[in-house]
């Protein structure tokens, strides 16, 4: 198949679409930054969407996000650039048989095959520590999000470099394993095998992976709870178990999402969605104490102010100011019920219900079925291909590898080789997906909850600080949801005075 190309052909070619992919993105998000350069002020079509202040804050997140994404990707490119033109992996793979060696351990392809992922593994997680701390304790901590400690951030890298390890040892040697011993159609016993590795995943993940990370609570009995369980049982949604996860103690940043299959889901809400949720059902005492406090504050404080202008009229000094003084104090006073209409983060439970009838427009256009089949068959026949290919001794030359481990058969086809098809697949992927939100959009104004949804995505995009004008190509080509004003957009007006009756 390859009998027309040398091993420096193959290695230069991969190289060269390496740097055309890096390239190619490299313009989208240029196009993008430039977008959020000139536009300083709130457009015409979003002025009754985002004030001022708020675009300010979100083009300034946005432009500090780009400038943190286009310096990490530049750094990723010449890493990897350098990993294949210093024949980084031919080296990492005699470093695991030595390694193996040395402890005492066969030197078998499989358990070579799994000292080669960890040695990668921690080197990955060690040279992307500094990136991810800057994201964190720099860029996330500058614009509000982050709410880890240092100590919170080892401890969840170290838990998370473990639960990849315990998954990806024992799935690359069964996967390795099958491989070898599936003969000519081995590539369906893989391809099955990861079919029922991918469905049990995403079975526990909520379950038994997910609570190592976030603590899942029972969403409390009360108007919320009851409200969405007769939003499931209108659609008949087997709902199962309400969960809401504090994911606040990680970001600010806000979610929600179900999972499961059959007649067994389970619905999980971000604390960070909920206006005014509190664990243990406290929310209103702690609501009563909020508003106490408030209450004794603007009246301390407005007695400072009568105090402070009858302090002014007593100094003879200040006697020609007296005007200027008591105009100051009617200022202090104006500003406390500014500070007031200062909306809390997170959405009220009617647009909570808006979001959630989002989600399940998921489930019952069917979305999440449609993109399991999809991804199946593209990995079905990517096995296949594969199949095809791993014997062709000149690809594993090409990368400087005298002989042909299938661990990295796997990595030079499915990364290396199939790099085109990837990119042009991705994009299909995103507009797939993009159209599936629309649907699901859709789906939640039948539900006559469409001037909610469209006041959740504003409040969502506000608390996020999204950056809401977008450059049509980077969109395109990057956003698996579609920009906030095309949303805002294709839900229209025709169910607004439909939703306020209702709410």
């Amino acid at each position: 198949m390859f009998e027309s190309f040398s091993e420096s052909s193959i290695f230069n070619s991969v190289l060269i679409f390496v740097w055309i992919t890096f390239m190619w993105e490299s313009y989208l998000s240029l196009r993008q930054r430039r977008i959020a350069q000139v536009s300083k002020e709130v457009p015409l079509a979003l002025k009754h969407v985002i004030d001022q202040e708020t675009f300010d804050k979100a083009r300034s997140y946005h432009l500090d996000k780009s400038t943190y994404g286009l310096c990490h990707s530049v750094y990723s490119q010449i890493e990897a650039t350098l990993i294949l033109v210093l024949g980084g992996y031919p080296w990492l793979w005699a470093f695991a048989a030595s390694t193996n060696s040395y402890l005492g351990l066969s030197n078998g392809e499989i358990l070579q095959s799994l000292t080669f992922l960890f040695v990668s593994m921690l080197y990955s997680t060690v040279t992307g520590l500094p990136w991810s701390l800057y994201s964190t304790f720099v860029l996330e901590e500058k614009h509000g999000f982050n709410k880890q400690t240092l100590g919170f951030f080892f401890k969840d890298t170290l838990k998370h470099f473990a639960v990849t390890l315990v998954l990806a040892l024992p799935i690359t040697a069964t996967l390795i394993y099958i491989i070898q011993a599936g003969g000519d159609f081995f590539f369906i016993y893989a391809w099955l095998f990861t079919l029922v590795v991918s469905l049990v995943i995403v079975t526990i993940y909520a379950d038994y992976i997910a609570p190592l990370f976030d603590k899942f609570t029972p969403l409390p009995d009360g108007e919320l709870r009851s409200r969405i369980e007769e939003l499931a049982s209108s659609i008949k949604f087997p709902l199962k178990k309400l969960f809401v996860v504090e994911g606040s103690k990680r970001s600010s940043h806000s979610n929600a999402y179900f999972y499961g299959f059959f007649k067994n889901k389970r619905i999980v809400l971000f604390d960070t969605l909920l206006e005014d949720f509190s664990p243990d059902n406290k929310g209103s005492e702690e609501q009563t104490d909020k508003k106490e406090e408030t209450g004794s504050t603007e009246t301390h404080n407005s007695d400072e102010t009568a105090k402070q202008v009858d302090q002014m009229d007593e100094k003879p000094e200040e006697v020609e100011n007296e005007d200027a003084d008591r105009a100051e104090a009617e200022e202090v006073k104006k500003e406390e019920p500014e500070k007031k209409k200062k909306r809390k983060k997170g959405c009220t439970n009617d647009e909570v219900l808006a979001v959630l009838s989002h989600e399940l427009g998921h489930w019952y256009l069917n979305h999440v079925l449609k993109q399991l089949v999809l991804s199946q068959v593209n990995l079905f026949l990517c096995f296949m291909v594969f199949a095809l290919l791993m014997k062709e001794q000149i690809l594993y030359s090409a990368f400087g590898f005298h002989t042909q481990p299938t661990l990295i058969g796997l990595i030079i086809i499915f990364q290396f080789i199939f790099a085109p098809y990837n990119e042009v697949l991705s994009f299909v992927i995103t507009y797939i997906t993009r159209q599936f939100e629309f649907q699901a959009d859709a789906f939640a104004r039948s539900m006559k909850h469409s001037s909610l949804l469209k006041s959740a995505l504003i409040k969502l995009n506000e608390d996020n600080l999204s950056f809401p004008v977008t450059d049509w190509l980077y969109s395109a080509w990057h956003f698996s949801h579609p920009p906030l004003l095309d949303r805002l957009r294709a839900l229209g007006e025709g169910d607004d005075n439909e939703d306020k009756k209702q709410s």
